[in-house]
């Protein structure tokens, strides 16, 4: 590589390493980025799609790509432990709940609202359990 004075330019205006390429700066992680806001490492995507069929794949990315980032945290995990699992009737019904708004099952699942009859069923029951909850699972 050639040097400023080897180049020809003007000696005051070469800075000393000026031919040395930059190195990135070092940044420290921020402190608590291994849990934030209480819920764990935040890295998503558990259960690998490897060897589920198309329909599993699809409600696997489904769960992980919501609208809100709280129901990644909520649909996420879940259908990572329990989607390869799931008969094709609860598979039905999992895909019912894709369809509702992401703040409506969030208020199920946190239980600021009750659930409707047709979705406090097992498997949503299943999924209050899975978070450790129980107040959403009453029905009106």
């Amino acid at each position: 590589m050639l040097t400023c004075a080897e180049y020809g330019r003007n000696a005051g205006l070469c800075k000393p390493n000026a031919d040395k390429a930059a190195e990135p700066p070092y940044i420290n992680p921020a402190p608590g980025t291994r849990r934030v806001f209480g819920v764990g490492d935040l890295r998503l995507g558990g259960l690998s799609s490897d060897g589920l069929d198309a329909r599993r794949r699809r409600l696997l990315f489904r769960s992980h790509h919501r609208g809100i980032r709280e129901m990644d945290l909520v649909l996420g995990p879940f259908a990572d432990t329990q989607l390869a699992g799931l008969s094709d009737v609860e598979l039905d019904e999992y895909e019912r709940w894709l369809d509702v708004p992401d703040q409506q099952i969030f208020a199920w699942v946190n239980g600021s609202e009750t659930a409707p009859a047709e979705f406090n069923t097992a498997l949503f029951r299943k999924l209050i359990a899975f978070h450790g909850g129980k107040s959403s699972s009453k029905s009106k």
